[in-house]
C-alpha cells in the first residue's frame, strides 16, 4: 500500500505575491461590495414586516420600481464616471509623474470604498426589484436604498475631492516620502531586534549554492523564514543579492555556508519574493526612486517645471535626513533565539541612497538655476548634520555639482548666483557658499 503523497503547502514568496496582487487589485474589493449588496437586499426583504418604518414612509409598487430603476442605473453611471479618472490618472502619472507611482495608486483604500459602494449599491437595489408586485413592496429595502445612495454620493464627493489635491506632484512626493521613511524606520527597528551581537563570527565551511529557478527583481523577504531555516540545518544563509536587484534565471540567490548538507533549495528561495518589478514594502529605496523619477520629469524639456523639481527637492532632503539617522552598514548579520549569527543580508550605504537622491537630478537640472541653487542648499544642510564618516560622500558631491555649473554657466554672475545655497530655490535669501575642500 503506497504512502500517501502530501501537497506542499504554498511558499511565503507565493503568499507575498498574492498579497502585492490582492493589494493592487481594483476587483477584489467591489465584489465582495457587490455579494454584501445582494445579500443585504435578501435581509431587507426578509425584515420588511417587522413594522419599523413609519406610515408614511410606504411606496406604491410603481414607485418602489422606479426608484429602484433610477438607482441602477445611477450607479453603472458613476462607476463609468469613476473609471474614467482612473484612465486619466494612468495617463498623468505615465506623463508628467512616474509610472512606479501607480502601483501605490493601485492600493488606495478610498477609491476601492467607493467602488465597492456602488457595485454594492447596484445590485442592492437590482435585487430588490424581484420582490416588487402589486400587493407586495419593500418599504424598507426602498428607504435604505436611498440611505445607499445618499451615503454613495458623499464618499464621491471626498474622492473627488483627495484625488483632485493629491494629484498635484508635490502631494504625491509628500506620500512617498513619508511611505518610504516610514519602511525605513520600521526595517532598522527589526534589524536591531534581530541582529547579532557585536564580534560574533560568521563561520566559515563548505558553501552551497542555491540558485533561483525564476527570474526577476528581489521584492523580499522572510527574515524569520530564513533564520529558521538556518537553524534547522545549523547554518548561515547568505543572500547574494540586496532588495531591488534583477536576479537572472540560474544564478546564485542565497549561498549556504557552514552546512555540509545543502537546505533544501525549493524552500529556501520561496523564502525570497521575486517579482516584475521593485515593490516598496521592504524597499525604501524605491521611495527615493520614485521621488527622483518625479523630479527629473519635471526637469524634461518637454515639462520645463523647475520649480516641481524644487519642491520634490525638499522630500528628498527630508527622505536623506532621516536616512542619515539610521545605523547603515554594509550588510546585517541577524541571529536566532540564541544570538548564534543565521542570515547575512546586504545593505544599502549612505553612498548608495546619496547618489540615487542627488546624481540624476544633478546631471538633468544643471541648466536650472534654481535647482543648482537648492541642490546646494541640499548638500550644505547634510554637512551640517550628518557624522564625520559620511561628510567625504557629501563634499564629493558639492565639487561634482561645480563642476556642473562652471560648465554650463560661463557668466561669472550667473555662476555664482548658481553656486549660492537657497532653500526656496529662488528668492529664499542667500547663504554663503561652503567650499566642498577636506
Amino acid at each position: 500500500m503506497g504512502t500517501a503523497r502530501v501537497r506542499p503547502m504554498m511558499s511565503w514568496a507565493a503568499r507575498f505575491r498574492l498579497r502585492q496582487y490582492a493589494k493592487a487589485s481594483l476587483w477584489i474589493v467591489p465584489l465582495f461590495g457587490l455579494l454584501l449588496g445582494a445579500a443585504l437586499a435578501d435581509w431587507a426583504a426578509d425584515a420588511d414586516g417587522a413594522g419599523w418604518l413609519p406610515g408614511t414612509w410606504q411606496y406604491s409598487a410603481s414607485t418602489a420600481s422606479t426608484v429602484l430603476s433610477s438607482v441602477v442605473g445611477s450607479m453603472v453611471a458613476l462607476l463609468g464616471f469613476v473609471v474614467t479618472i482612473g484612465v486619466l490618472v494612468v495617463q498623468q502619472a505615465t506623463g508628467t509623474l512616474s509610472p512606479r507611482y501607480m502601483r501605490l495608486w493601485y492600493r488606495d483604500r478610498l477609491q476601492k470604498a467607493v467602488l465597492a459602494t456602488f457595485t454594492g449599491t447596484f445590485a442592492y437595489a437590482y435585487s430588490l426589484l424581484r420582490g416588487i408586485e402589486s400587493d407586495s413592496v419593500p418599504d424598507l429595502g426602498v428607504t435604505l436604498a436611498g440611505v445607499a445612495v445618499s451615503v454613495s454620493l458623499v464618499l464621491l464627493l471626498i474622492y473627488l475631492n483627495r484625488f483632485t489635491h493629491n494629484l498635484r506632484p508635490v502631494a504625491i512626493a509628500d506620500l512617498v516620502g513619508r511611505l518610504g521613511q516610514k519602511v525605513l524606520v520600521q526595517g532598522s527597528e527589526h534589524i536591531d531586534r534581530h541582529a547579532a551581537r557585536a564580534g560574533a563570527s560568521v563561520s566559515t565551511g563548505p558553501v552551497n549554492l542555491i540558485r533561483s529557478e525564476r527570474g526577476g527583481v528581489v521584492q523580499a523577504f522572510d527574515a524569520a523564514g530564513l533564520i529558521a531555516a538556518a537553524s534547522r540545518n545549523d547554518c548561515v544563509l547568505v543572500l547574494a543579492h540586496q532588495i531591488g536587484d534583477f536576479v537572472p534565471p540560474g544564478t546564485t540567490l542565497v549561498e549556504a555556508h557552514g552546512s555540509a548538507p545543502s537546505p533544501d533549495p525549493r524552500r529556501v528561495t520561496g523564502l525570497v519574493a521575486l517579482g516584475t518589478e521593485r515593490t516598496i514594502e521592504q524597499d525604501p529605496a524605491f521611495a527615493l526612486r520614485i521621488l527622483v523619477d518625479i523630479a527629473i520629469r519635471a526637469l524634461s524639456p518637454a515639462v520645463n517645471d523647475p520649480t516641481t523639481a524644487v519642491q520634490v527637492l525638499n522630500h528628498i532632503d527630508m527622505f536623506l535626513h532621516t536616512v542619515g539617522r539610521a545605523r547603515l552598514r554594509g550588510r546585517y548579520v541577524l541571529a536566532d533565539d540564541q544570538g548564534r549569527p543565521r542570515l547575512v543580508v546586504p545593505g544599502r550605504s549612505w553612498e548608495d541612497y546619496l547618489q540615487v537622491g542627488v546624481t540624476e537630478i544633478r546631471e538633468y537640472g544643471a541648466t536650472s538655476l534654481q535647482v543648482c541653487r537648492r541642490l546646494r542648499a541640499l548638500l550644505e544642510d547634510l554637512l551640517e548634520s550628518q557624522p564625520t564618516e559620511r561628510l567625504p560622500a557629501v563634499r564629493a558631491e558639492l565639487v561634482l555639482l561645480d563642476e556642473a555649473v562652471r560648465r554650463t554657466f560661463t557668466d561669472p554672475a550667473r555662476r555664482a548666483s548658481a553656486q549660492t545655497a537657497d532653500r526656496q530655490g529662488i528668492g529664499g535669501g542667500r547663504r554663503p557658499r561652503s567650499e566642498p575642500s577636506g
